[in-house]
């Protein structure tokens, strides 16, 4: 397998492997000499050195797989899955915020509506979709399409990808805490169906805009954060350098949040990341979200509504046990 272009620093014994591998095709074909037992010996390398890398990942690494420029963003996911998606654009007060897309399609047959944040893949795009960090007019166009979906009884999916919402003067002059505090209220009481799948980043306030949902799902290497690991290794070291430890401490994986119970279910992802093969990824989340999709649509809307108040009622339940000593 072809190594992406941009390595991350851990997969570095990994690009050496591909590099020799290379060398050594390309001096059988100059030299006309048959190395085939050469070539297997680091193809058998180059497989269990990434079952060894991708198997031992820490949290730190898992967060800087879920910001790989080459990772799958919520369009590649909704041209793979949905048919007919028709972007509808506009909050009908301010603007446009390209940073969240959506509108209606069809999965599997069935109309559902789409709301997604998206990042871009090359400098103009990212500068359109300001990096994939809304602003208010996204949250306010992201919750107009939300009531368009109920009124016409249409299960919503999110797609969740961004570091946070937009932090500038101008975002907050719009009020975005505001904005994001009435999705948290309006999602809580949607009657219909509602599922959000993290796809990369899920940062803070920003990803919970559009993440109160029935049901979370996540990507393996995707992770779900109240505040990036740099941010908060800001905050309690006054050292960004200390972000792995602060990823550790704060549980944003995948397979933490499952434990914890703030995701549903954990979509598996191809060795390596998404990016390295992306219609298997889209595969396991078509597969995914038809199930829950079809679990949510047994239910009738006091039961629908009753179950969504249930799962955020009890998020961050603890008990302790031990010995109370006055």
């Amino acid at each position: 397998m072809e190594a992406p272009a941009y390595v991350l620093e851990f997969e570095k014994p990994l690009r050496e492997l591909v590099r020799q591998l290379d060398e050594l095709r390309q001096r059988s074909i100059e030299t006309n000499v048959d190395l085939g037992a050469e070539i297997q010996a680091i193809e058998r390398k180059m497989d269990n050195t990434r079952r060894e890398i991708y198997s031992n990942l820490s949290s730190w690494q898992k967060v800087q797989i879920a910001r790989h420029p080459k990772r799958p963003y919520a369009l590649d996911y909704i041209g793979a899955i949905c048919e007919d998606f028709n972007e509808l654009h506009g909050d009908r007060q301010y603007n446009d915020d390209r940073a969240i897309i959506g509108g209606p399609a069809f999965f599997n047959g069935d109309a559902v509506m789409i709301v997604a944040q998206q990042k871009g893949r090359d400098p103009k795009e990212r500068m359109l979709r300001n990096f994939g960090m809304p602003q208010p007019e996204g949250y306010r166009k992201a919750l107009r399409l939300m009531r368009m979906a109920e009124k016409f009884r249409m299960p919503v999916l999110t797609f969740i990808d961004t570091p946070g919402a937009y932090p500038g003067v101008e975002s907050e002059a719009r009020h975005v805490s505001e904005a994001i505090a009435t999705n948290l209220r309006e999602m809580a009481m949607l009657q219909t169906p509602t599922i959000s799948i993290v796809v990369g980043e899920g940062g803070s306030g920003g990803a919970l805009g559009i993440g109160v949902t029935d049901r979370v799902l996540i990507f393996e290497n995707s992770y779900y954060s109240v505040i990036s690991p740099e941010g908060c290794a800001a905050i309690l070291w006054k050292d960004g350098s200390k972000a792995p430890i602060a990823a550790e401490a704060l549980k944003v994986t995948a397979d933490h949040l499952e434990k914890l119970g703030v995701v549903d279910e954990v979509i598996p992802e191809p060795i390596g990341g998404a990016h390295h093969d992306p219609s298997q990824s889209a595969n396991a989340l078509k597969y995914i979200v038809q199930k829950h999709l079809n679990d949510l649509r047994a239910l009738n809307t006091e039961q629908l509504l009753e179950a969504r108040y249930q799962r955020y009622r009890h998020l961050g339940v603890y008990e302790e046990s031990g010995t109370v000593r006055s």
